[in-house]
């Protein structure tokens, strides 16, 4: 196919040889399959902030380290120079995490390359070497979907035990490759640790998860992993080992109303972008 004007730095620099058709379009990127000398890698091309649907909320770039302080002005008074700074700091968050996760042993796709605000990295394939289905569009039996929920519990456990929370995991972030789930799209990855949003949202995308796969295997609907989880990354207690009951039983005390109402503000916005992704072209 004709080669993309955002892919042609790749291919001038010869990162990339050839174009092979577009992947999927997205909220936030457009993917394109590529060949790289002998290899089929993916090329991932962010969108514009304009032409982004996922806003750049304030919960997942709280305390995200830019490389001056004249950025850091520069962004907080929202000038030309702030808002381009902030989107480079949001394509760079996803390269990072993914840097990061992939050397803490966390299944995401390897990244080979960020170059003219394209990630060039590896490309999820199934069975058949053919690119591997988002999960959702996957048929599962009880068995399959109770096995896929507990390697991705794992997989979240280890990526907070590497500091980093997904932000938007559900089961339109989850790509089906040969050797099982593989976790994509972390742009809006959170530092566990620096984030006063963390806990709300790992509690979020472990119900994503367990509302997704308890529709069929509903005795997942019943475990509660997500504060058994962060109870136990907050007292040090959390490794990629650690047993997990599915079981919490929740302290006694004062209800936090603010946070509640945050749940709910939260849970709105959620359900607005899966209706929208569910309509979007596959």
């Amino acid at each position: 196919m004709r080669t993309p004007p955002r892919l042609q730095p790749l291919v001038d620099e010869g990162l990339v040889d050839s174009v092979v058709r577009q992947l999927m379009s997205g909220k936030e990127a457009l993917a394109y399959v590529v060949r790289c000398g002998d290899e089929t890698r993916c090329a991932k091309i962010y969108k514009e902030a304009n032409n982004r649907s996922f806003r750049q909320a304030v919960d997942y770039t709280e305390n995200r380290k830019v490389k001056n302080t004249r950025q850091a002005r520069a962004m907080a008074k929202g000038t030309k120079f702030g808002r381009q700074a902030q989107e480079a700091a949001w394509q760079s968050a996803e390269v990072d995490a993914l840097y990061r996760l992939a050397h803490a042993g966390v299944r995401v796709p390897t990244p080979y390359n960020f170059h003219e605000g394209v990630l060039l990295m590896e490309l999820i394939t199934d069975a058949h070497g053919d690119a591997a289905p988002r999960i959702n569009d996957v048929p599962l039996t009880a068995e399959q979907a109770r096995a896929h929920h507990a390697t991705l519990l794992l997989q979240v456990v280890r990526m907070l035990c590497a500091g980093i929370v997904h932000g938007d995991l559900s089961e339109f972030n989850v790509l089906l490759g040969e050797d099982g789930p593989v976790i994509i799209d972390l742009p809006q990855a959170v530092d566990a640790a620096g984030n006063n949003h963390a806990q709300r949202i790992l509690l979020r995308d472990v119900a994503n998860l367990r509302g997704f796969f308890g529709g069929f295997a509903p005795e997942l609907l019943q475990m509660d992993f997500g504060p058994e989880i962060w109870d136990l990354y907050q007292r040090g207690l959390l490794t990629p080992e650690t047993p997990l009951t599915g079981v919490f039983r929740k302290q006694e005390g004062q209800v936090d109303l603010g946070g509640v109402l945050r749940e709910i503000d939260d849970a709105r916005a959620e359900e607005a972008a899966r209706r929208l992704r569910m309509l979007a072209p596959g």
